[in-house]
């Protein structure tokens, strides 16, 4: 399986191709998305995302979500979690968010 990438990953990738070309109506769709919805530069996405990997409690997959939402409650951090068998403690908490208001 591929290892999921940021959306402002996908913003970069897919403008560096339109660039060259015209883009198929389903990447144009996305690229717009991506344009909408990305919050951080991918170069800045990226680096929160290595910082959260290096987090026991954080995998690839949950880093990119957080990278592509930065939550900014609790509540928004336990429900990304809420799928996953960890528990996070009120200190997990609290260093996700701050790690997330750095690149806010």
């Amino acid at each position: 399986m591929a290892e999921p990438v940021p959306l402002a990953r996908v913003k970069q990738l897919l403008s560096e191709e339109a660039g060259r070309r015209t883009l198929p109506r389903e990447a144009a769709l996305a690229l717009q998305h991506a344009e909408g919805f990305a919050r951080l530069e991918a170069a800045d996405a990226d680096k929160l995302v290595a910082e959260l990997k290096q987090l026991p409690f954080v995998d690839t997959s949950l880093a990119t979500k957080i990278a592509d939402t930065l939550p900014q409650f609790p509540e928004e951090i336990r429900l990304l979690f809420s799928k996953e068998r960890v528990v996070l403690d009120e200190a997990q908490v609290a260093r996700l968010l701050e790690l997330t208001a750095q690149h806010r």
